[in-house]
């Protein structure tokens, strides 16, 4: 063997390695897209989970507020709030959320503050069964600490 790499050989290497990082990433995708279904908990969304995404986005919520790592880092995530304040207990997380929704905003120095929505118990609900349904998904234990 040579101590230089001949043309042959360099094209080689290139189809070789593309050919082999392309196989690697079509196995990575068609694994991903099998696991979807069963990661997701899509088969659990409801319509008052629906209309409690859209509220979310109609709100901007994510404006304030992280869902699994995405938004703004200005106010607490979300994904595992359920977790956190309803203890698995979805009547309690309701009347939590209604409680805490009605009291915005709040007046504590230091704190800062969220808007009122003036939102209907109704409308309430859709958001917390929203962020039910979301601390459901499996997320790799995102986020790393309880408190978010």
């Amino acid at each position: 063997m040579t101590d230089r790499i001949t043309k042959s050989m360099a094209r080689n290497i290139y189809f070789g390695g593309g050919l082999f990082a392309l196989l690697v990433f079509a196995g990575l995708t068609l694994d991903t897209v099998q696991q979807i279904p069963k990661l997701s908990n899509d088969d659990k969304i409801t319509e008052s989970v629906a209309k409690g995404k859209n509220l979310w986005e109609v709100n901007n919520c994510v404006g304030c507020h992280t869902l699994m790592g995405e938004g703004a880092y200005y106010a607490p995530e979300l994904s595992n709030v359920f977790d956190r304040r309803g203890l698995g207990n979805e009547d309690a997380f309701k009347a939590y959320m209604n409680g805490w929704m009605a009291s915005q905003p709040l007046s504590e120095p230091g704190r800062r503050k969220m808007p009122q929505f003036n939102l209907s118990e109704e409308e309430v609900n859709n958001i917390s069964d929203f962020l039910i349904w979301t601390s459901r998904v499996h997320d790799n234990e995102w986020p790393p600490n309880i408190e978010g």
